[in-house]
């Protein structure tokens, strides 16, 4: 909450003192820093879900920083691609782009620390994270900097919080060390400490031959899935929409965001045992479940406090303060549907990601063709944000079931 409390202030405060001339560009490079998050937070899954399954620390940090190098690289190619097609500067989309390794190295220790359930620690490192990268931003942002100075700031906050991830996260040595003693003393027998030393120091070798790039770039694909649905319109609206209607429709979707990552400690921690194959049925229950009612919640708050929308981001955005429940509903059901492909990736099931994609098809086609009004927009995202829940809810569920059931 601390970490997406800060985000939401950043994108309040910048609305208000970029205005609504300004405040698209800045949205629409949030955006996709978003999508650049994609190969992080695959990754952090991945690693969590090697941990459970018994792989070394050692082994998966170097896997982390091959994938910071390959997502570097990408970054750099596509500065020039968004700088031209979302109509933005240089040194503004370079910055968007440039948190992306940092946010690779930031979630590889996240991983660590959620698949070895150490969740006090993750949830020190998940709030530091947010101050750092919202207070330098909004530093800038205060002095009169554009969005290209606010969000290097805000690629330097979240560099500094890498690091802060690795010392939490401690040392894989250590932490080998550690087990060991801890077999060792529950063993009575000299054999016993022998086997279970031994199997403590070849987790990092057994894990160097399972944990690849690959797997990561399947969890990759069913999370820009997500990302790309959840931020597409954003994108889309500064395609089709003035500048001014563009701005609003930006500061409208912190509703939806506010709601898709308000549960996100839901997944983080229920996670782990849905990597357990005797634990997952129930787990996938259990979050769909609470994401269900956390969304409804978000959806009455959401209109019962529209009134007091334009006297926080200022009278422009007032026209926009009936549809923030709808704003509201688009981010809830995101959080469902990622919930469902959460327990996807950690069976290591990512194939139902294609109906994530088919999705995003649907929903820019319609918007592009159909939807050039904020209201016709937000109700498109909405009708095909709820279809594909339903669907990949619905497989997951099936799966899950048909998993636990015992073979004859």
């Amino acid at each position: 909450m601390t970490a997406n409390v800060a985000g939401y202030l950043l994108q309040l405060l910048a609305g208000r003192w970029l205005g609504v001339g300004g405040y698209s560009e800045f949205a629409s490079l949030l955006a996709v820093q978003l999508l650049c998050a994609v190969p992080a937070l695959a990754l952090q899954n991945v690693v969590a879900r090697e941990l459970v399954r018994g792989a070394g620390v050692a082994a998966l940090r170097g896997l982390q920083w091959r994938c910071a190098a390959i997502v570097a690289v990408a970054a750099v190619v596509l500065v020039p691609v968004v700088t031209v097609l979302l109509n933005v500067g240089v040194a503004a989309a370079a910055a968007a782009l440039g948190a992306a390794p940092a946010l690779v190295l930031l979630s590889g220790e996240q991983g660590i620390l959620q698949g070895g359930r150490r969740f006090r620690a993750l949830a020190v490192v998940l709030g530091a994270a947010g101050i750092a990268r919202v207070v330098p931003a909004l530093a800038v942002l205060a002095l009169g900097g554009g969005a290209a100075g606010a969000l290097w700031a805000a690629a330097f906050g979240i560099a500094v919080a890498a690091a802060f991830a690795r010392f939490v996260a401690g040392s894989p040595l250590s932490r080998v060390r550690s087990a060991e003693a801890g077999i060792v003393a529950g063993s009575r027998s000299t054999g016993a400490e022998i086997v279970a030393g031994s199997r403590v120091r070849s987790a990092g070798a057994e894990i160097g031959a399972v944990a690849g790039v690959l797997p990561v770039l399947r969890a990759a694909q069913a999370q820009a899935a997500l990302m790309a649905l959840s931020s597409a319109d954003l994108i889309v609206a500064r395609i089709v929409l003035d500048e001014v209607d563009a701005s609003r429709y930006a500061l409208g979707a912190i509703a939806a965001k506010i709601a898709f990552w308000l549960p996100q400690a839901v997944g983080v921690v229920l996670y782990p045992r849905m990597a357990q194959p005797s634990h997952s049925s129930r787990a996938v229950k259990e979050a769909l479940a609470v994401l269900s009612g956390i969304g409804i919640l978000a959806v009455a708050v959401a209109a019962l406090a529209a009134p007091i929308a334009p006297i926080l981001a200022g009278q422009d955005y007032a026209p926009i303060q009936g549809l923030l429940w709808l704003f509201a509903l688009h981010g809830a059901v995101l959080a469902v549907l990622q919930g469902a492909l959460l327990s996807a990736i950690a069976a290591d099931r990512t194939a139902l990601a294609a109906a994530t994609w088919l999705g995003l098809a649907v929903e820019v086609t319609a918007m592009v063709t159909l939807a050039h009004s904020v209201p016709a927009l937000i109700t498109t995202a909405v009708c095909v944000a709820s279809a594909t829940t339903l669907l990949v809810a619905a497989v997951v569920l099936h799966t899950a079931d048909r998993g636990q059931r015992p073979r004859s």
